[in-house]
C-alpha cells in the first residue's frame, strides 16, 4: 500500500476507547492518518502502519448468535441486561450465570453425553440460517460504524464444546480413547459445518473483518493434552474453518487460556493469524521463535513504579526496536495493556510509524 510519512500532528489525542477490564487505563485516540480498522488489518497481514493497542478493534458478539447470550459475552447495540445472562446455548446446552465471575458455566449434574459415540443420537445440531440474521443487522446498523476492525467471536470452539457435552474428565478421556476418538473426530467436523455457517453469516449480515474462536487447552502450568493429540484430533477441523475463514477474506485469531508454548505448532499448522497468549507464557520467546509465522502477542517488560518520562520513552523505543518489524509485527497483549503508560503509549506510537515507514 502507498506509504504516509509520519507528522507529529499525528499524536494529537482526539478520543478516548474505555480500558476493556476493570481498573485498565483508558486508550487514546491519536489523530491517526487511516481508520484504525485499516491499520490493524494492515497489521494482520504484515502490512503494519503503527503497532495496534486494541483500539484499532471493536468487539461485535451479537445476542442472535444463542452461545453469546448463554457465555454472558454479548456485545451490541442495546446491553443485555445480567439477568438474561445464561441459559441454552446454540446445542441446547444449559448454561448458568455466575455473577462473581462474570461468565457462566455449564449446569453441572447432567452432562448430555457419557460417551462420544452417543453424540449423533443426543446432539440437535442448531438451524443457523435460521436465526433473525437480518433482524440482528438492523438493530446493530449505528454500532456497526466499521471505524474499528469488528471482531466478532465463536465462544465454544472444539475441546470446550466438548467440554459442554461431556464435563471435563469425560472429555479429555475421549480425546485419546481408541474407541472413542473417531466419533470425537466425527463431531469436531459436524461443529466445523455449523461455524462455517456462523462465518458467513457474520460476513453477509455484518461485514465483519476477522472471526475470532474460543477453544482454551489449558491450565496455568500445562496444556490439557499432548501436542500429538492436538495435531491428530483437533487441527484437521480446525484447519478446515480457517481455511473457509480465510476464503472470506477475514482474519482467523485464536483465542486459547493457558501454558501452551508446546503447542504453538500446532496453532500454526491449525491456520491462525494470531494468538494473544496468557501471561504465564513467555510471549517474547514465542514471538523470536514463532513471529514469523503467526502474529503473536507480546507483553512489554513492566516499568518500574519509578520509571521517569525518559524511562518510559526508552522503554517504549526498545520495545519498537524488538517488535516493530515490518516483516514480522506482534500485537500489544492485551494481558499486557494495563503496564502501557500513555508517555509510553505515545512513544510507541511514534517510533512504530517510524520503523513501519508509513
Amino acid at each position: 500500500m502507498e506509504k504516509i510519512p509520519f507528522s507529529e500532528d499525528e499524536l494529537k489525542i482526539v478520543d478516548e476507547i474505555p480500558g476493556f477490564f476493570p481498573g485498565m487505563p483508558g486508550t487514546p485516540v491519536y489523530n491517526f492518518p487511516i481508520t484504525p480498522r485499516e491499520a490493524y488489518i494492515r497489521l494482520l497481514k504484515r502490512d503494519p502502519i503503527w503497532q495496534t493497542t486494541f483500539v484499532e478493534t471493536k468487539f461485535f458478539n451479537p445476542s442472535v448468535i444463542p452461545d453469546n447470550v448463554a457465555r454472558a459475552f454479548v456485545f451490541e447495540a442495546v446491553p443485555l441486561a445480567r439477568e438474561n445472562y445464561g441459559g441454552k446455548d446454540m446445542f441446547g446446552i444449559e448454561w448458568e450465570y455466575v455473577e462473581v465471575a462474570n461468565g457462566s458455566m455449564v449446569k453441572p449434574g447432567s452432562p448430555l453425553l457419557n460417551d462420544a459415540n452417543e453424540w449423533e443420537e443426543k446432539i440437535v445440531i442448531p438451524d443457523v440460517d435460521s436465526w433473525d440474521w437480518e433482524g440482528s443487522a438492523k438493530i446493530n446498523e449505528e454500532y456497526l460504524d466499521h471505524t474499528r476492525a469488528l471482531t466478532p467471536n465463536i465462544m465454544t470452539g472444539y475441546y470446550e464444546r466438548l467440554i459442554s457435552f461431556m464435563d471435563f474428565d469425560k472429555a479429555v478421556m475421549a480425546l485419546i480413547d481408541e474407541d472413542q476418538k473417531d466419533a470425537v473426530k466425527a463431531l469436531f467436523e459436524k461443529l466445523t459445518d455449523v461455524y462455517i455457517k456462523i462465518v458467513d453469516n457474520l460476513d453477509e449480515y455484518f461485514n465483519v473483518d476477522t472471526i475470532t474462536v474460543h477453544d482454551d487447552w489449558g491450565s496455568q502450568r500445562a496444556p490439557f493434552f499432548s501436542p500429538d493429540t492436538t495435531r491428530e484430533m483437533i487441527v484437521p477441523a480446525m484447519k478446515r474453518l480457517t481455511d473457509h475463514i480465510h476464503s472470506k477474506g477475514l482474519i482467523a485469531e485464536l483465542h486459547s487460556c493457558g501454558h501452551l508454548e508446546i503447542q504453538v505448532p500446532s496453532i500454526i499448522a491449525a491456520g491462525w493469524d494470531s494468538w494473544n497468549p496468557q501471561a504465564m507464557n513467555d510471549t517474547q520467546m514465542i514471538y523470536e521463535k514463532y513471529g514469523d509465522q503467526i502474529v503473536i502477542g507480546v507483553i512489554p517488560d513492566p516499568l518500574p513504579p519509578d520509571a521517569t518520562e525518559d524511562d518510559q520513552r526508552a522503554a517504549a523505543k526498545n520495545f519498537a526496536e524488538k517488535y516493530c518489524n515490518p516483516d514480522k509485527p506482534a500485537t500489544i497483549n492485551m494481558y499486557g495493556m494495563m503496564t502501557l503508560t500513555p508517555v509510553f503509549r505515545e512513544e510507541l506510537y511514534r517510533q512504530s510509524r517510524i520503523r513501519f515507514g508509513g
